[in-house]
Protein backbone atom coordinates (compact mmCIF):
# COMPACT_ATOMS: atom_id res chain seq x y z
CA UNK A 1 0.00 0.00 0.00
CA UNK A 2 1.54 3.32 -0.91
CA UNK A 3 1.49 5.90 2.42
CA UNK A 4 -0.58 8.71 2.58
CA UNK A 5 0.60 12.17 2.53
CA UNK A 6 2.62 13.21 5.36
CA UNK A 7 1.50 17.23 5.67
CA UNK A 8 4.63 17.96 7.73
CA UNK A 9 6.59 15.71 4.80
CA UNK A 10 4.00 17.55 2.56
CA UNK A 11 5.06 21.08 3.00
CA UNK A 12 7.47 22.45 0.58
CA UNK A 13 9.70 26.23 1.77
CA UNK A 14 9.94 27.44 -1.70
CA UNK A 15 11.82 29.88 -1.27
CA UNK A 16 14.58 27.82 0.80
CA UNK A 17 14.58 25.30 -1.99
CA UNK A 18 15.20 28.73 -4.20
CA UNK A 19 18.04 29.10 -2.45
CA UNK A 20 19.69 25.99 -2.12
CA UNK A 21 19.37 26.19 -5.73
CA UNK A 22 21.11 28.88 -6.41
CA UNK A 23 23.80 27.91 -3.57
CA UNK A 24 24.60 24.85 -5.07
CA UNK A 25 24.82 26.32 -8.79
CA UNK A 26 27.56 28.61 -7.46
CA UNK A 27 29.42 25.69 -5.96
CA UNK A 28 29.61 23.79 -9.42
CA UNK A 29 26.58 21.00 -8.74
CA UNK A 30 25.51 18.60 -11.11
CA UNK A 31 23.83 15.54 -10.81
CA UNK A 32 21.85 13.22 -12.91
CA UNK A 33 18.43 11.29 -11.65
CA UNK A 34 18.57 7.69 -12.16
CA UNK A 35 15.65 5.32 -11.90
CA UNK A 36 14.73 4.15 -8.83
CA UNK A 37 16.30 0.34 -8.96
CA UNK A 38 19.40 1.83 -9.81
CA UNK A 39 19.13 4.62 -7.27
CA UNK A 40 18.42 1.35 -4.98
CA UNK A 41 21.15 -0.32 -6.26
CA UNK A 42 24.02 2.14 -5.60
CA UNK A 43 22.81 3.06 -2.53
CA UNK A 44 22.59 -0.57 -1.10
CA UNK A 45 26.35 -1.29 -2.83
CA UNK A 46 27.71 1.42 -0.50
CA UNK A 47 26.16 2.79 2.76
CA UNK A 48 29.05 4.83 3.98
CA UNK A 49 27.80 8.52 4.64
CA UNK A 50 27.80 11.41 2.44
CA UNK A 51 31.08 13.24 1.88
CA UNK A 52 29.98 15.62 -0.94
CA UNK A 53 26.97 17.35 -2.06
CA UNK A 54 26.11 15.23 -4.31
CA UNK A 55 25.75 12.41 -2.16
CA UNK A 56 23.50 14.31 -0.08
CA UNK A 57 21.47 16.10 -2.74
CA UNK A 58 21.89 13.45 -5.24
CA UNK A 59 22.24 10.02 -3.83
CA UNK A 60 20.02 11.17 -0.78
CA UNK A 61 22.45 9.91 1.62
CA UNK A 62 23.15 10.35 5.51
CA UNK A 63 24.92 13.04 6.36
CA UNK A 64 26.75 15.01 9.33
CA UNK A 65 26.35 18.58 9.51
CA UNK A 66 30.13 19.68 8.75
CA UNK A 67 29.16 18.32 4.93
CA UNK A 68 27.10 21.03 4.23
CA UNK A 69 29.18 23.64 6.04
CA UNK A 70 27.43 26.95 5.58
CA UNK A 71 24.10 25.30 4.12
CA UNK A 72 22.85 23.44 7.11
CA UNK A 73 21.32 25.93 9.59
CA UNK A 74 19.28 27.03 6.76
CA UNK A 75 18.08 24.81 5.50
CA UNK A 76 17.50 22.56 8.83
CA UNK A 77 15.38 25.43 10.50
CA UNK A 78 13.37 25.24 6.93
CA UNK A 79 12.69 21.90 7.58
CA UNK A 80 14.42 20.19 4.65
CA UNK A 81 16.16 18.59 6.54
CA UNK A 82 15.30 15.23 8.62
CA UNK A 83 17.09 12.78 11.51
CA UNK A 84 18.16 9.77 10.13
CA UNK A 85 20.41 7.50 12.49
CA UNK A 86 22.37 9.81 14.56
CA UNK A 87 22.76 11.68 10.96
CA UNK A 88 20.81 14.03 8.84
CA UNK A 89 18.93 13.60 5.74
CA UNK A 90 17.68 15.63 2.67
CA UNK A 91 13.94 15.90 2.28
CA UNK A 92 14.66 16.98 -1.54
CA UNK A 93 16.26 15.86 -4.14
CA UNK A 94 18.59 18.09 -6.89
CA UNK A 95 19.59 16.87 -10.79
CA UNK A 96 20.61 19.07 -13.38
CA UNK A 97 18.34 18.92 -16.81
CA UNK A 98 19.73 20.88 -19.65
CA UNK A 99 21.75 23.09 -17.49
CA UNK A 100 18.76 23.57 -15.21
CA UNK A 101 18.90 22.66 -11.06
CA UNK A 102 15.74 21.58 -10.36
CA UNK A 103 14.75 20.22 -6.72
CA UNK A 104 11.96 17.08 -6.65
CA UNK A 105 11.53 14.98 -3.59
CA UNK A 106 13.88 12.81 -1.70
CA UNK A 107 14.14 8.74 -2.01
CA UNK A 108 12.51 7.01 -2.18
CA UNK A 109 9.22 8.36 -3.68
CA UNK A 110 6.81 6.44 -1.75
CA UNK A 111 3.92 9.19 -0.86
CA UNK A 112 1.67 9.38 -2.93
CA UNK A 113 2.17 13.12 -3.18
CA UNK A 114 5.91 12.47 -4.09
CA UNK A 115 7.08 14.93 -6.97
CA UNK A 116 9.68 12.65 -9.46
CA UNK A 117 12.48 13.15 -11.45
CA UNK A 118 14.25 10.79 -13.59
CA UNK A 119 15.10 9.28 -16.81
CA UNK A 120 11.59 10.08 -18.39
CA UNK A 121 11.93 13.27 -17.37
CA UNK A 122 15.57 13.57 -19.40
CA UNK A 123 13.51 11.76 -22.74
CA UNK A 124 10.54 14.04 -22.13
CA UNK A 125 13.09 17.05 -22.54
CA UNK A 126 15.09 15.82 -25.49
CA UNK A 127 11.97 15.24 -27.58
CA UNK A 128 10.66 18.30 -27.26
CA UNK A 129 13.59 20.16 -28.02
CA UNK A 130 13.79 18.06 -31.47
CA UNK A 131 9.48 19.12 -32.53
CA UNK A 132 9.39 22.56 -31.02
CA UNK A 133 12.27 24.06 -32.85
CA UNK A 134 13.73 27.20 -31.01
CA UNK A 135 11.69 29.54 -32.60
CA UNK A 136 9.58 32.25 -30.01
CA UNK A 137 6.25 30.84 -28.39
CA UNK A 138 3.65 32.55 -27.51
CA UNK A 139 0.92 30.83 -24.48
CA UNK A 140 2.57 27.20 -23.22
CA UNK A 141 0.87 25.47 -21.10
CA UNK A 142 3.18 22.15 -18.96
CA UNK A 143 -0.46 20.23 -17.88
CA UNK A 144 1.13 17.69 -15.34
CA UNK A 145 4.08 19.60 -14.76
CA UNK A 146 5.55 17.93 -11.70
CA UNK A 147 8.68 19.82 -10.69
CA UNK A 148 8.16 21.96 -13.75
CA UNK A 149 11.14 20.00 -16.05
CA UNK A 150 9.74 20.60 -19.84
CA UNK A 151 8.14 24.06 -19.18
CA UNK A 152 11.61 25.51 -17.62
CA UNK A 153 13.87 23.59 -19.86
CA UNK A 154 11.35 25.30 -23.24
CA UNK A 155 11.15 28.82 -21.53
CA UNK A 156 15.28 28.59 -21.06
CA UNK A 157 16.43 28.17 -24.54
CA UNK A 158 13.66 30.20 -26.51
CA UNK A 159 11.14 33.02 -25.18
CA UNK A 160 8.07 32.26 -24.09
CA UNK A 161 5.49 34.74 -23.83
CA UNK A 162 3.58 33.37 -21.31
CA UNK A 163 4.11 30.10 -19.31
CA UNK A 164 1.72 27.96 -17.27
CA UNK A 165 2.13 24.95 -14.85
CA UNK A 166 -0.46 22.91 -14.22
CA UNK A 167 -0.87 19.66 -12.15
CA UNK A 168 -3.27 17.75 -9.59
CA UNK A 169 -0.69 17.75 -7.04
CA UNK A 170 -0.06 21.08 -4.90
CA UNK A 171 3.47 19.44 -4.06
CA UNK A 172 4.66 19.30 -7.24
CA UNK A 173 3.37 22.96 -8.04
CA UNK A 174 5.43 24.17 -5.01
CA UNK A 175 8.75 22.33 -6.41
CA UNK A 176 7.70 24.13 -9.72
CA UNK A 177 7.60 27.67 -8.24
CA UNK A 178 11.28 27.00 -6.06
CA UNK A 179 12.58 25.53 -9.40
CA UNK A 180 11.18 28.26 -11.28
CA UNK A 181 12.54 31.13 -9.11
CA UNK A 182 15.90 29.81 -9.44
CA UNK A 183 16.04 29.47 -12.96
CA UNK A 184 14.62 33.08 -12.81
CA UNK A 185 11.30 32.49 -14.93
CA UNK A 186 8.12 34.16 -14.97
CA UNK A 187 5.52 31.17 -14.53
CA UNK A 188 1.97 30.94 -13.22
CA UNK A 189 0.86 28.12 -11.97
CA UNK A 190 -2.88 25.62 -10.70
CA UNK A 191 -3.86 23.22 -10.00
CA UNK A 192 -5.72 21.63 -12.09
CA UNK A 193 -7.25 17.71 -13.08
CA UNK A 194 -7.88 18.92 -17.01
CA UNK A 195 -5.29 20.34 -19.61
CA UNK A 196 -7.66 23.08 -20.56
CA UNK A 197 -9.17 24.26 -17.17
CA UNK A 198 -7.23 27.08 -16.61
CA UNK A 199 -6.11 28.23 -19.94
CA UNK A 200 -8.25 28.73 -23.57
CA UNK A 201 -5.71 29.68 -26.76
CA UNK A 202 -2.75 27.69 -25.85
CA UNK A 203 -0.41 27.82 -28.97
CA UNK A 204 1.35 25.03 -27.34
CA UNK A 205 0.49 22.51 -24.79
CA UNK A 206 3.18 20.08 -23.75
CA UNK A 207 2.72 16.86 -21.32
CA UNK A 208 4.18 14.12 -20.01
CA UNK A 209 1.73 11.38 -18.35
CA UNK A 210 1.85 9.08 -15.93
CA UNK A 211 1.25 5.66 -17.46
CA UNK A 212 2.49 3.02 -14.68
CA UNK A 213 -0.47 0.66 -14.23
CA UNK A 214 -2.31 1.04 -10.66
CA UNK A 215 0.77 2.57 -9.02
CA UNK A 216 -1.43 4.72 -6.63
CA UNK A 217 0.98 7.41 -7.08
CA UNK A 218 -0.13 10.55 -8.35
CA UNK A 219 3.16 11.54 -10.78
CA UNK A 220 2.76 7.85 -12.19
CA UNK A 221 -0.44 6.31 -12.07
CA UNK A 222 -1.63 6.04 -15.79
CA UNK A 223 -4.57 3.97 -14.88
CA UNK A 224 -6.83 2.07 -17.10
CA UNK A 225 -5.37 0.70 -20.24
CA UNK A 226 -2.34 -1.02 -18.89
CA UNK A 227 -1.99 2.39 -17.68
CA UNK A 228 -1.79 4.01 -21.37
CA UNK A 229 -5.62 5.62 -20.06
CA UNK A 230 -4.21 9.14 -18.51
CA UNK A 231 -2.43 9.56 -22.12
CA UNK A 232 -5.33 9.39 -24.59
CA UNK A 233 -7.63 11.27 -21.98
CA UNK A 234 -5.00 14.13 -21.35
CA UNK A 235 -4.36 14.28 -25.76
CA UNK A 236 -8.57 14.39 -26.23
CA UNK A 237 -9.01 17.00 -23.35
CA UNK A 238 -5.72 18.92 -24.57
CA UNK A 239 -7.13 19.74 -27.99
CA UNK A 240 -10.25 21.50 -26.55
CA UNK A 241 -7.37 24.06 -24.72
CA UNK A 242 -5.47 24.83 -28.23
CA UNK A 243 -5.84 27.70 -30.16
CA UNK A 244 -6.42 27.66 -33.99
CA UNK A 245 -3.09 25.95 -35.45
CA UNK A 246 -2.05 25.18 -31.71
CA UNK A 247 -0.23 22.06 -30.67
CA UNK A 248 0.19 19.47 -28.66
CA UNK A 249 3.46 17.61 -27.77
CA UNK A 250 3.61 15.03 -25.39
CA UNK A 251 5.94 11.61 -24.07
CA UNK A 252 4.60 9.09 -22.40
CA UNK A 253 5.20 5.12 -22.20
CA UNK A 254 2.61 2.46 -23.92
CA UNK A 255 2.11 -1.40 -23.29
CA UNK A 256 2.47 -3.46 -26.71
CA UNK A 257 -0.01 -6.36 -26.37
CA UNK A 258 0.94 -9.05 -28.68
CA UNK A 259 3.36 -6.92 -31.12
CA UNK A 260 0.48 -3.98 -31.52
CA UNK A 261 0.34 -0.77 -29.74
CA UNK A 262 -2.78 -0.25 -29.03
CA UNK A 263 -2.71 3.73 -27.74
CA UNK A 264 -1.27 4.45 -31.33
CA UNK A 265 -4.25 2.98 -32.77
CA UNK A 266 -6.51 4.05 -30.43
CA UNK A 267 -5.39 7.91 -30.79
CA UNK A 268 -4.50 7.93 -34.28
CA UNK A 269 -7.86 6.88 -35.82
CA UNK A 270 -9.81 9.84 -32.78
CA UNK A 271 -7.22 11.90 -33.90
CA UNK A 272 -8.15 11.13 -37.88
CA UNK A 273 -11.94 11.51 -36.98
CA UNK A 274 -11.22 15.01 -35.55
CA UNK A 275 -9.43 16.45 -38.51
CA UNK A 276 -6.21 16.63 -36.95
CA UNK A 277 -2.74 16.21 -37.88
CA UNK A 278 -1.55 13.41 -35.91
CA UNK A 279 2.18 12.12 -35.75
CA UNK A 280 3.66 9.32 -33.32
CA UNK A 281 6.91 7.86 -32.88
CA UNK A 282 8.83 5.20 -30.62
CA UNK A 283 11.27 6.74 -28.86
CA UNK A 284 12.82 4.09 -26.71
CA UNK A 285 11.23 0.29 -27.27
CA UNK A 286 12.16 -1.23 -23.62
CA UNK A 287 11.39 0.70 -20.49
CA UNK A 288 10.51 -0.15 -16.80
CA UNK A 289 10.84 -3.44 -17.91
CA UNK A 290 11.21 -4.51 -13.89
CA UNK A 291 6.79 -3.38 -13.85
CA UNK A 292 5.90 -6.72 -16.81
CA UNK A 293 6.06 -9.42 -13.15
CA UNK A 294 2.74 -6.82 -11.80
CA UNK A 295 -0.68 -8.81 -12.37
CA UNK A 296 -2.05 -5.41 -14.39
CA UNK A 297 0.75 -6.56 -17.15
CA UNK A 298 0.19 -10.01 -17.70
CA UNK A 299 -0.16 -9.77 -21.44
CA UNK A 300 2.06 -6.68 -21.73
CA UNK A 301 5.40 -7.98 -24.04
CA UNK A 302 7.12 -4.56 -23.35
CA UNK A 303 6.57 -0.90 -22.58
CA UNK A 304 7.84 1.56 -25.19
CA UNK A 305 8.61 5.27 -25.07
CA UNK A 306 6.25 7.26 -27.06
CA UNK A 307 6.74 10.76 -28.80
CA UNK A 308 2.98 12.26 -29.56
CA UNK A 309 2.51 15.47 -31.90
CA UNK A 310 -1.37 16.77 -32.28
CA UNK A 311 -2.26 19.84 -33.92
CA UNK A 312 -4.92 21.78 -34.90
CA UNK A 313 -5.99 23.29 -38.12
CA UNK A 314 -5.08 27.16 -38.50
Amino acid sequence: MTPSPDPAKSAVDEAAIRRLIVALRERGYAFTAVTPETHRLVLDRDRAPAQTLRDVFGWNRPFAPEVLAGLFEDLRAAGLLEPSGGLWRSRVRVAEVEGLLLAHSSFPTDEEDAVFLGPDSYRFVRFLDAVVGRQPLGVVVDFGAGAGVGGLCLASTRPVDRLVLTDVNPRALAFARANAAAAGTPIETHVAERPGAHVRGADLIIANPPFIADSGKAYSDGGGDHGAGAALDWAKDAVDGLAPAGRLVMYTGSPIVAGRDRLRERLGQWATAQGLEFGYEEIDPDIFGSTLDQPAYADVERIAAVGIRLAKAG
